[in-house]
């Protein structure tokens, strides 16, 4: 059942150390979002596997060089290397009071290389953000961006002054290759057969909770926060 009885319990405060947490969901939930809410609310780093992969090619470590060598080749980078980026930005300090996972693991075998790794995978908790299907094609579909200043529209939910011209310097509003309704489409199939495992692991262990993605940003953040919480008590 999705959680919407985020009031139900005090939201931890600023100083609240949260551990190690997964924000977890399907691709336009919106855990990116959360998760730069909490980062700045507890002062704790997102790991983002996306982020992780384009610093270490940009600063040409070893495990950079290796990734960009097998993506120059259109191979996909093996999950052994994501996993060793990650156990990287674990040890650093700024991990110490917790960190929110953005996006990992994404696949079973990574859950359990998760909970191999690390030294208490008792104090690692997950929460699911869920949105209806419908909703997240929308929010997909829908987006357009501006080429010169970047600020994003959604023509369902927040649609620019005049149709496909940017409000704030009159750019033509352009959508990326991959927001359309094929690729969403085959997206969320790989993130049922590979993802959705993920969150039975967790539930399973009881350290799991699910809420309603589709209220208003501030109201999920709440309803975070409260799930959090709960798991922690």
């Amino acid at each position: 059942m999705v959680e919407t009885a985020c009031v139900s319990v005090t939201p931890p405060q600023p100083n609240f150390a949260p551990g190690p947490v997964l924000l977890l969901g399907a691709p336009g939930v919106g855990k990116g979002t959360q998760a730069k809410e909490l980062m700045a609310l507890w002062k704790v780093p997102q790991i983002s596997t996306g982020d992780l992969l384009r610093s270490n090619v940009a600063r040409k470590t070893e495990l950079g060089i290796f990734a960009k060598t097998l993506m120059d080749q259109g191979k996909l980078v093996p999950d052994a290397l994501v996993e060793n980026m990650v156990a990287e930005r674990l040890r650093e300090p700024d991990t110490a009071r917790g960190y929110i996972l953005d996006g990992f693991p994404r696949t079973i075998l990574q859950a359990a290389w998760l909970d191999r790794h690390l030294a208490d995978a008792s104090s690692v908790v997950a929460i699911s953000i869920k949105v209806g299907y419908h909703q997240l094609l929308r929010r997909i579909t829908g987006r357009r961006n501006c080429p010169v200043c970047q600020r994003i529209y959604n023509i369902y939910s927040h649609p620019p002054l005049v149709d496909g011209i940017c409000d704030v310097d009159g750019a033509r509003l352009a959508q990326r290759a991959d927001d359309s309704e094929s690729v969403f489409a085959e997206r969320m199939r790989t993130y049922d057969a590979q993802t959705a495992p993920v969150l039975e692991h967790y539930r399973a262990l009881g350290r799991f909770e699910e809420i309603d993605g589709e209220q208003p940003v501030e109201a999920v953040t709440q309803c975070v926060m409260a799930a959090l919480a709960r798991l922690r008590k």
